[in-house]
């Protein structure tokens, strides 16, 4: 299965840097869409090959945890992804403008934190959804190694609540400028 993941893994970048090439240097349109609408196809293999180890009575473990998680991020950020890795390469190989920063202080820095901790919570609530049904593939009996990690991230989904929403109430500062002697 972790083979699978890193399969899938590196089946994302390929597509997407296949995609960018495609669309940015080769200047075709079309070939660059199909590659990139097909990004999200690494997801299903994913999900499919996940599902089917299950089915055929393979011990649920950390390695399928690890594909819900993947699913879980690719679901709520790979989007986003996809949206960084346009905005570099258009700018980059196609005169496009420069990609933006993301704010760093005040209350756009607060929504961008906060927006940042809702995909989070948007990752973990997908992944526990993928594990609910493998779950229901394997029967509750072995599915104590599919949801104690998901204890561990639960807790990261906390402390990055508790830190991105500090920003609301005690947004960050510009850091004042510096004069040289």
């Amino acid at each position: 299965m972790i083979a699978v993941i890193v399969a899938c893994e590196i089946g994302f970048w390929v597509l997407l840097v296949a995609g960018l090439a495609a669309r940015y240097l080769l200047r075709w349109r079309r070939a660059g869409a199909v590659l990139l609408v097909c990004v999200p196809l690494v997801d299903v293999v994913l999900l499919a090959a996940s599902a089917a180890d299950l089915r055929r009575g393979g011990e649920a473990g950390l390695a399928h945890t690890l594909a819900a998680i993947y699913l879980g991020v690719s679901v709520a950020g790979g989007h986003r992804m996809i949206r960084w890795a346009d905005e570099r390469f258009a700018h980059r190989f196609a005169g496009g403008p420069a990609p933006t920063t993301p704010p760093r202080h005040g209350r756009e820095h607060a929504a961008h934190e906060r927006r940042g901790w809702l995909r989070h919570l948007a990752a973990y609530l997908v992944a526990a959804a993928v594990l609910g049904i493998f779950t229901l593939l394997v029967g509750d009996a072995a599915t104590g190694a599919l949801w104690s990690p998901m204890r561990v991230w639960g807790f990261a989904v906390i402390i990055d609540f508790l830190i991105s929403f500090s920003y609301t109430l005690h947004p960050r500062r510009p850091r004042p400028a510096t004069v040289p002697k």
